[in-house]
């Protein structure tokens, strides 16, 4: 591994845990999210990631939730159908919580390999200089 194939390898995980970081937040804020029966529900977003030919992480697509969602009964609602039914995104909070925690740690993770190998390379730096 060259000398700065740590440094893109962590820079592109960084990239990668930011878009599914801003991903989740978007599920997170719509997972409430509720329209009428004849509309289409919120759909949650999944990334879907792979190896780069570099030894790195992208992002390869998207793939989305059921647009049917799920039927929830919400007589009071505005937007509730003759039936007392309103439809839902088809994901809950605790999964996209769960997954917002494993987001925010390999986000971490890979800050703190970019600063221990800047550091690394700095004191080389250093070395070469003495």
């Amino acid at each position: 591994m060259g000398a700065f194939d740590t440094l893109r390898i962590a820079s592109s995980s960084l990239g990668a845990h930011q878009t599914w970081l801003d991903t989740l937040a978007s599920n997170i804020a719509n997972v409430n999210t509720v329209t009428s029966t004849d509309q289409d529900a919120f759909q949650a977003q999944m990334l879907i990631m792979r190896a780069s030919q570099d030894g790195g992480v992208e992002v390869a697509g998207l793939a989305v939730s059921d647009p049917a969602g799920r039927l929830v009964s919400d007589p009071s609602n505005p937007l509730a159908d003759a039936d007392g039914y309103v439809r839902a995104p088809e994901m809950d909070l605790s999964s996209q919580m769960t997954q917002l925690v494993m987001a925010q740690r390999g986000f971490q993770a890979a800050a703190q390999v970019t600063k221990d190998a800047q550091e690394t390379y700095g004191a080389a730096l250093q070395i070469g200089r003495a």
